[in-house]
């Protein structure tokens, strides 16, 4: 490997001043976190500070932890994918109706089988949506933000189209039992789930060729190109890899909430990307991981349980969001000058 290479590929040459920043960032999200619960604890320390409470926030942050750590991926490469709440649920409703289909329409009792067969058709669904962002984006060359805006509409309405507008029931109690609220140790099967994708994320983002050409091609696409890198493959293959994770998301929150919803994901996309960029990951491209999302996933899960507990119009809950997400980008923005500025 070439030292040009050497210099492009590295992602460990922090200087002294990064790593100051990264560790800032970190302690601010933390503070950020500690305030939300102190005052949503404050205002209903009953509903707050309890161990179902702890449960579900855990649980239902899985499924937006399992969409950060493609969105991760997605955002080191300098993109955006907005479509992952939407190939989340059309991958919930595929997965739903073909256990049914599989179970003469009832597929409460389905054993295993079924249960693996609506997993696997969860997983291809968000891979075929995937890889129609990535191709588009890498060999049409669209922009990223119209690709998947464009995704995040047509998969909302396949989605709707599937089913004629309504939910879809009958989940297996395998599946509900197991994997929505079965625990292991005390730790929800849900939680074990998204640890395991983080860990893995986290390895492949951080030890692989694979996350070393990821971080390359957010640092400088031409001069990744210009070292070998296939850029057009790689950014194809971590779209696919973001709508696989959707899938699974989609067939997490399946097991969870019982039922194939068509609504109640409007803000999912929204959530993944300010959880993910609140984590450190620079919307300009090239900086970010897997930890970072892990801890600022947690901000817009806490901010939005916080709310219903402190009964708060729900209509508050996407412009709160909002908010939030401004701030990450300013703040990436702070951090991007400061850099530039070493």
């Amino acid at each position: 490997m070439s030292t040009t290479e050497k210099t492009t590929l590295s992602t460990s040459d922090e200087t002294p001043l990064l790593k100051r920043l990264a560790g800032a960032n970190a302690l601010w999200i933390g503070v950020v976190l500690v305030l939300l619960i102190a005052v949503f604890g404050a205002l209903r320390p009953d509903a707050v500070f309890n161990q179902v409470t702890f449960q579900t926030t855990l649980a239902e942050t899985s499924v937006l932890l399992v969409l950060a750590v493609g969105m991760t991926y997605v955002i080191i490469t300098s993109g955006i994918d907005l479509s992952v709440g939407s190939v989340l649920v059309f991958s919930g409703v595929a997965a739903a109706q073909t256990m049914n289909a599989l179970s003469d329409g009832d597929a409460t009792k389905a054993g295993w089988d079924v249960v693996f067969a609506g997993l696997l058709v969860a997983l291809g669904s968000g891979a075929a949506w995937g890889f129609l962002n990535g191709t588009l984006i890498a060999r049409a060359k669209i922009p990223p933000l119209i690709v998947t805006l464009g995704s995040f509409g047509a998969a909302t309405g396949a989605a709707l189209l599937l089913n004629n507008g309504s939910n879809v029931g009958n989940i297996p109690e395998n599946l509900t039992d197991t994997v929505g609220f079965g625990t292991y140790l005390g730790i929800p099967n849900m939680v074990l789930i998204a640890a395991a994708v983080t860990i893995v994320g986290a390895l492949v983002l951080n030890t692989t060729r694979f996350g070393r050409y990821t971080y390359a091609v957010g640092s400088n696409e031409e001069a990744a190109r210009r070292v070998g890198i296939s850029v057009t493959g790689h950014l194809t293959r971590v779209y696919l890899l973001a709508g696989v994770l959707s899938g699974l998301a989609g067939f997490m929150a399946l097991a969870y909430y019982r039922t194939a919803s068509v609504t109640g994901h409007e803000t999912d996309n929204l959530n993944a990307i300010a959880a993910t960029v609140l984590g450190g990951t620079s919307v300009f491209g090239g900086v970010g991981s897997i930890v970072g999302s892990v801890f600022g996933v947690f901000i817009p899960s806490v901010l939005s349980k916080g709310l219903v507990f402190v009964e708060v119009n729900k209509f508050w809950q996407p412009i709160a969001m909002a908010i939030v997400l401004v701030v990450a980008v300013w703040f990436d923005q702070s951090r991007r000058r400061a850099r530039n500025q070493r």
